[in-house]
């Protein structure tokens, strides 16, 4: 699984193919939604899940609303 991806041209965007076994391994076929989440070490792919999309969205709007109490609690 340690094959670099091409992004490539796919109609007016850019993406990449992502290789069967790769699919296989998160469990997603076509049709299917993957849930890009940020980490340390880059991006990390995973099956798209309604009720965890909600919540971090949620929790980003409270940390934009509340900015200044994070950047306290960041300290």
């Amino acid at each position: 699984m340690s094959k670099p991806l091409k992004i490539r041209k796919i109609g007016t965007s850019l993406g990449v193919v992502l290789p069967k076994e790769l699919l296989t391994e998160l469990g997603v076929g076509e049709g299917d939604m993957l849930y890009p989440v940020r980490t340390p070490d880059g991006v990390s792919l995973t099956q798209y899940d309604p009720d965890f999309a909600e919540i971090l969205d949620d929790s980003r709007d409270y940390m934009r609303r509340h900015r200044n109490a994070m950047r306290e609690l960041a300290k």
